[in-house]
């Protein structure tokens, strides 16, 4: 009876052999070179919207041996301005944030407006509650709710640690981050989000957003 079972389980495996080789070796792509993330929150409007399904490179920072979080090279830093995933050990949970100070950078804002080695990034008005800030070479655009509290509005100077980043949430007033956090260390980061796979409309019956497919989220 065992031999009988054996036989038909090798049986099953080379009639599906082509399948169970591209199952494995897309498992091995999404754990280790590049995957999608589904971002739940709106602390990244108006970058990004709460229903993106966004790309992720899993290989920007860092070379990970597959299914485990054993790093078997450093390959770069992020770069100021870059939205980076990572999983927060202070958070609990994976999130998705804009890299604002790199390690040795001194960080401040004041009335909304940051400073990065005592000098602030250049802002200009869109509307009421948005404006779009450059950090960089990259210009996005950021919301400032203006209803809600400022008690995110400011903070005083602060030094970025060596191995650690400070990030912020493009939706300024309604995002947990480096001010609720504090520092990302670097092996927490998971990778680079470069562009929106496909989006679906949470509130109207998850309606997918034709116009959010294929989105680029560093060029406005």
């Amino acid at each position: 009876m065992i031999k009988s079972s054996n036989n038909k389980f090798i049986s099953l495996l080379q009639t599906n052999k082509k399948f169970i080789i591209f199952i494995l070796l897309m498992s091995v792509f999404r754990s280790a070179v590049a995957d999608w993330y589904t971002v739940p929150t709106g602390s990244m409007q108006p970058t990004i919207q709460e229903g993106d399904r966004v790309v992720v490179n899993k290989m920007a920072y860092d070379l990970r041996l597959p299914f485990t979080e054993v790093t078997l090279a450093s390959l770069d830093i992020p770069k100021r301005g870059e939205i980076v995933v990572f999983e927060s050990q202070a958070a609990e949970m994976r999130l998705i944030k804009r890299v604002i100070g790199l390690p040795g950078d001194v960080v401040a804002m004041k009335n909304e407006i940051i400073q990065v080695n005592g000098k602030s990034l250049y802002y200009k008005s869109s509307t009421k509650d948005s404006a779009i800030e450059t950090i960089g070479d990259i210009r996005h655009h950021i919301n400032i709710d203006n209803t809600a509290s400022d008690r995110l509005s400011n903070f005083s100077p602060v030094t970025v640690p060596q191995g650690h980043y400070l990030v912020l949430g493009d939706n300024r007033r309604h995002s947990a981050d480096s001010r609720v956090y504090g520092f990302i260390p670097h092996n927490e980061l998971r990778g680079k989000a470069t562009a929106i796979a496909f989006s679906v409309d949470y509130e109207n019956y998850y309606i997918p957003r034709s116009e959010r497919f294929f989105k680029d989220i560093y060029g406005i």
